[in-house]
């Protein structure tokens, strides 16, 4: 018979209603880290672990924006109606910082992938560097990458071409690049700091750079720094932190963040109602 403290860790979890973030290591995909907070957090309130048909069904939560599993950063996650949410968290802003590689093309345009190109690079200075990231600053067109999460006849493009088959490059399609900037530049390596709008791919903005500069580039690491209002340093909970207690008071301090937002303003009336209710429920 379950014990009264579980019964109360479970009724809380169960009633959590929100956004929050989660810091992504390298090497999981998006998907490994929800399934293992959710299996963290439904073994601290002593709940059965589901079946993977039943798992939504247990306790309802999702990400807002895939970070490959080379990649690492913040995770927005949204629990229960909060769920609801993620769509806007698609389309909003994005920080990264990206660690890039001249002289090398992979077919992934990350270090996943396999070397497909090798060019010179040694030509290559910090001003003509600089000067190309003003190309590809504002409103810009991209070709987004084939290994990616985008779909064709509901499959991804990257599951289809790994298992061989033709998948045709997607067309450019408008994106947005806010801010772009070069930290470090220590050849072959350069270090860009990134800020961008919904659908971007930074791993196709290391491609084309290196084209641009009439070489070859690809991504050597790829840290997500910022989602909407949540950082790394101040949102983002590590996995020591993915408590029941924790993530409350997390959920508490984000909503109240995405609250104070002039375009989140509308979020006020259900889900605050709902927030409310999950926080006095401590």
């Amino acid at each position: 018979m379950e014990s009264a403290p579980g019964r109360t860790l479970a009724s809380r979890l169960l009633s959590f209603n929100g956004l929050f973030a989660v810091q992504k290591p390298k090497g999981p995909t998006s998907a490994a880290v929800l399934n293992l907070l959710r299996e963290k957090l439904l073994a601290e309130a002593g709940m059965p672990k589901p079946s993977r048909r039943k798992r939504s069904q247990m306790l309802k939560i999702g990400h807002g924006g895939i970070l490959d599993s080379t990649a690492a950063g913040v995770l927005v996650v949204g629990v229960g109606k909060g769920t609801k949410m993620l769509s806007g968290m698609l389309a909003g802003s994005k920080k990264y910082t990206a660690v890039g590689e001249l002289g090398k093309a992979t077919d992934t345009y990350d270090s996943s992938g396999k070397v497909i190109e090798e060019k010179p690079y040694d030509q290559i200075t910090k001003d003509d560097l600089e000067n190309v990231l003003q190309k590809f600053t504002g409103n810009i067109m991209q070709i987004p990458p084939l290994y990616s999460a985008l779909k064709k006849d509901g499959q991804r493009l990257s599951t289809l071409v790994k298992k061989g088959e033709f998948v045709e490059t997607k067309p450019a399609r408008p994106v947005v690049v806010y801010n772009l900037t070069l930290r470090n530049f220590k050849p072959p390596l350069f270090t860009l700091d990134v800020e961008c709008g919904g659908g971007f791919y930074v791993r196709s903005l290391v491609n084309d750079i290196g084209r641009e500069l009439s070489s070859c580039a690809t991504v050597r690491e790829l840290t997500r720094t910022k989602q909407g209002p949540f950082t790394l340093e101040e949102h983002a909970l590590s996995e020591d932190k993915w408590t029941i207690d924790e993530i409350g008071q997390s959920l508490e301090r984000c909503m109240l963040l995405l609250q104070a937002e002039p375009s989140r303003k509308k979020l006020k009336t259900e889900l605050s109602e709902e927030h409310t209710l999950s926080c006095e429920d401590k």
